[in-house]
């Protein structure tokens, strides 16, 4: 298993570089008036690349060698996964390289990821540990598939959207795959495990470029990457082991999902379309309002510096969730309440952001 991490670090590290190297034009093609924009210069934004190239490197090494675990997945099955990724992360790649791609476009093609997810690899939300909607699960089986085709379809959207510093979208998806490689493993899942760790090991070799230097960038084929092969592999997760609460996951993704879900109310309570871009995200307020500004007389340092520095404020946001989702993995109330406790934090939080209701000693 660690074998395989270290074949997709490698493999994800050489492709990152390849990548900035190629996609040097490319970077010029972002708009310097769009609101995600919170760097200097001009930096490519292939990253899904490298990543995508680190993922399918580790998952060969997985069925074509032994592991660690003296395991070997199944060739068929790793294919339905890498058959599934296919239509979200080409159009997120397409937007990457174009940036005329809708989000009308994306939309439709994560959801054929999503209908292709569910149909390869026969997913669906057979229970949720309430006695009242499991009941209507039982009875309504189309309603489970319909949950984890919006899961799936979601995800990574909700990755795209925690996607804005250097090393912000990348530690929290690193995070994850760990927590749910750990979870796999202490239920006897070696294979999902494994696909999981090819996904962790690819992420840490475009890390290595990413953060702090911020020399390449996921982009939106990065994040639909993420997203896609987690959401996934949560599902399946709950959905093989009855050991596993479906809360699991919930309390380790809250943050890009309430991110998401609490965007989408803001941005309809304004009378705006949630599909329009704009500023106001969490991590966006935290660069301008708790990260103090550095001095430097290069305006590109400057920004790169304050960049840097904002990250780690939402890297400890999400050990808040991660941590005792992974210590409490099969109890429901106990994750159910730590879900309750971060969306009252989150939106505590943002509500004294905006106020300027911030102590100072979380300024840096």
């Amino acid at each position: 298993m660690v074998v395989l991490m270290w074949v997709g670090v490698v493999a994800a590290a050489v492709g990152s570089v390849a990548c900035i190297r190629w996609a040097a034009a490319h970077g010029q093609r972002y708009g310097l008036a769009k609101p995600q924009r919170f760097h200097a210069g001009q930096v490519g934004r292939l990253g899904g690349v490298a990543l995508m190239l680190g993922l399918l490197v580790a998952w060969g090494s997985g069925v074509y060698g032994a592991d660690a675990l003296n395991t070997r997945q199944q060739a068929a099955h790793t294919g339905a996964w890498g058959l599934m990724l296919l239509p979200a992360w080409l159009g997120g790649v397409a937007e990457d390289l174009t940036q005329r791609m809708s989000v009308r476009y994306r939309l439709c093609l994560t959801a054929l990821s999503a209908v292709l997810a569910c149909t390869l690899l026969n997913l669906t939300v057979a229970r949720l540990d309430l006695a009242w909607m499991d009941a209507g699960l039982s009875h309504w089986p189309w309603v489970g598939t319909g949950l984890a085709l919006l899961a799936v379809c979601g995800l990574p959207h909700a990755f795209n959207i925690i996607d804005g510093y250097n090393g912000l979208a990348g530690t929290v998806a690193l995070l994850v795959c760990l927590a749910l490689a750990h979870v796999g493993l202490q239920v006897g899942d070696r294979e999902l495990a494994a696909l999981v760790v090819g996904l962790a090991g690819a992420t840490l070799g475009f890390l290595v470029w990413n953060y702090p230097r911020g020399l390449i960038f996921a982009g939106d084929g990065g994040a639909y990457l993420w997203g896609l092969v987690i959401a996934v592999a949560s599902v399946l997760l709950v959905q093989r082991h009855a050991a596993v609460s479906p809360w699991f996951p919930m309390l380790l993704l809250i943050y890009p999902v309430w991110e998401t879900l609490f965007s989408i109310y803001r941005k309809l309570a304004r009378g705006t379309s949630p599909g329009v871009a704009d500023a106001l995200h969490f991590h966006q307020l935290i660069y301008r309002r708790l990260v103090r500004g550095v001095f430097h007389d290069d305006e590109a340092r400057r920004m790169l510096a304050r960049n840097n520095r904002t990250s780690p404020y939402l890297w400890g946001f999400t050990l808040l969730t991660v941590v005792p989702a992974v210590l409490f993995w099969r109890n429901t109330p106990v994750l159910m309440a730590f879900c309750a406790l971060f969306v009252v934090s989150y939106v505590l939080a943002y509500v004294a952001i905006v106020r300027f209701k911030v102590p100072p000693w979380l300024r840096r």
